[in-house]
């Protein structure tokens, strides 16, 4: 059988179970806490360019072919939206140049990607309050703080 093993659970890969061990540490936290930070990341300064927020998860969409090969991807970036429309449309630049060289899949994805970056730049998360997707990033970047706190303070291993 394939996978690993914890507890009564199954996982398909190690990142799979590492990822189950950070939400479990995450859903110890007060869910305050969690509002709390939230709120500051939306309410702070860009990471990027350093302006004032709105803060929020964007996302920037990519195909790149060659051609059989096709490597589409959708990277989450934490932004003000002028630094993510920025970025949306170096995707679409990005695309528009190196997405149509793979068959089938380049000819098919390429106006998808552009056409989600497009679509990103011209609607994007609310301005108003914090996404989920924000939400679900700061939780599971509590939850690793937390879980590596628990190892750091776990007693070493004993010799054999």
């Amino acid at each position: 059988m394939v996978g690993l093993s914890s507890g009564t659970q199954r996982f398909c890969n190690k990142k799979c179970l590492t990822n189950a061990y950070v939400l479990s540490a995450a859903q110890k936290v007060p869910p305050d806490v969690i509002d709390r930070q939230v709120e500051e990341i939306f309410r702070g300064n860009c990471p990027k360019c350093r302006g004032l927020g709105p803060i929020d998860v964007h996302k920037v969409h990519q195909v790149w072919s060659a051609l059989v090969l096709t490597r589409w991807t959708t990277t989450p970036q934490v932004s003000c939206r002028s630094c993510a429309t920025k970025s949306q449309l170096g995707g679409v630049l990005f695309s528009s140049v190196l997405g149509w060289w793979g068959f089938p899949w380049g000819l098919i994805l390429t106006p998808v990607q552009i056409t989600r970056n497009i679509a990103g730049m011209c609607k994007g998360p609310d301005s108003s309050k914090p996404s989920d997707n924000l939400r679900k990033l700061v939780l599971v970047n509590i939850g690793m703080q937390a879980l590596q706190k628990s190892q750091q303070n776990a007693p070493p291993p004993l010799a054999k």
